[in-house]
């Protein structure tokens, strides 16, 4: 699950980090009020940012430094009013109910900080890197030696020497090593208490010197924080924090039904049990020419309401021309497959060609129900083996 930067500022600030001074807004009036309250308590600089998730927010133009009132107003009536597109957005672009309204300050080093799960280690690793501000995949792609990674005990988590240690090795120095442990610390403290996946900082970044701060100020401007959907049960205050207008509304539906399902470009729906045999499935249709619509896995114990929503979510979505049906029965039972085919039909109807390939639990009573049935299925082709199954339906996508 994701959240907003705002609401991960928050839980930094909370954790003990060092963040600058701000607040939510979601209408231009309260945008240019906070703006206005942080100009006149001092601050040169205010930044205001998109609340959305997706990436490419400035070369987008929703993030905006202002320095005026008359600013701040330009801004907020730009982003609450337009869709923002970027390169990791659909190509009619999110809209922008939220915005971020922060105090900027000047900048003179900018790092990258993160902890997150480093599976070829089978640990949770504090990543850090002098590159800040960037991206960090292609920084680790060009320049490897520039990331910095220091593996964390899966039970202790993130020790102080590590952390200094780190700070030493990315050229910190005096009063700043305090205070990039300190974040450092609050980090992995998130990652530990919330079941966070990522916990990510970027950039961190060190101010100029000062009368105050003679060493700077090490302060984060940017966060990202993932959390494990798993865990959501023990992290209720977390979980609350979920925004469903940034879901896919198909997603959302078919969670209610215990569903894994996940929209993507093609024009063939895929409904499998089992996670790896839905990758193998969306492989071989690309193997024979197609394109799959979407990640769907019913699990092992869906029953034949929660397997006619999925259906019902495929066939919602206007992209799919065909669908596959791939079962190979364990716990699911393939009767069970079957009677949901049928029903399908009956509720939602198949306007498009369907193929199924059953195998396994209660196969032979599955192929009686749907020969039983198949007037009512007059889009239906039966399939003997997944190579079989793939072909036809690919064939008759393109056909």
């Amino acid at each position: 699950m994701k959240i907003h930067e705002y609401q991960a500022r928050t839980l930094l600030q909370e954790a003990g980090a060092p963040v600058p001074p701000g607040a939510m807004t979601e209408t231009v009036d309260e945008t240019v009020r906070e703006a206005a309250r942080l100009l006149d308590s001092g601050a040169d600089l205010v930044v205001i940012k998109a609340q959305v998730h997706a990436g490419g927010r400035g070369k987008a133009g929703f993030v905006k430094l202002i320095r005026t009132k008359e600013e701040a107003l330009q801004a907020a009536e730009f982003m609450l009013s337009n869709r923002m597109v970027s390169p990791q957005t659909p190509p009619e672009g999110l809209e922008v109910s939220r915005l971020l309204v922060a105090a900027g300050v000047d900048i003179e080093a900018e790092y990258y900080l993160a902890v997150t799960l480093d599976r070829s280690r089978g640990t949770y690793t504090l990543i850090a890197s002098a590159e800040g501000g960037v991206e960090i995949e292609k920084v680790a792609e060009e320049s490897p030696e520039l990331i910095l990674k220091e593996p964390l005990d899966p039970l202790l988590g993130l020790q102080v020497w590590q952390a200094r240690k780190m700070a030493f090795n990315l050229g910190l120095k005096g009063k700043q090593i305090g205070q990039a442990v300190k974040a450092m610390m609050a980090v992995d403290a998130i990652r530990q208490s919330k079941d966070a996946g990522l916990v990510e900082i970027n950039p961190l970044v060190i101010t100029p010197a000062s009368a105050a701060h003679p060493d700077g100020q090490v302060l984060a401007i940017d966060a990202k924080l993932n959390f494990d959907d798993n865990a959501l049960f023990r992290n209720k205050d977390i979980h609350a924090l979920a925004d469903p207008a940034e879901e896919d509304p198909s997603e959302l539906h078919a969670q209610k039904f215990g569903l894994s399902y996940v929209a993507l470009d093609g024009n063939i729906g895929c409904l499998v049990n089992g996670a790896g045999l839905a990758m193998s499935t969306m492989d071989i249709i690309k193997l024979h020419g197609g394109d799959p619509a979407n990640f769907l896995d019913v699990g092992g114990s869906a029953d034949r309401e929660a397997v006619t929503e999925a259906f019902r979510i495929i066939l919602s979505d206007k992209k799919v021309k065909g669908v596959l049906v791939n079962i190979f029965g364990g716990i699911m039972q393939c009767d069970t497959i079957a009677e949901a085919i049928v029903e399908s039909a009956q509720a939602v109807g198949f306007d498009v060609p369907l193929v199924v390939r059953l195998e396994g639990t209660n196969v032979e009573n599955a192929r009686r129900i749907l020969e039983e049935k198949k007037s009512e299925l007059p889009t239906m082709h039966s399939a003997d083996d997944l190579t079989e199954a793939a072909k036809t339906v690919c064939n008759l996508v393109s056909g």
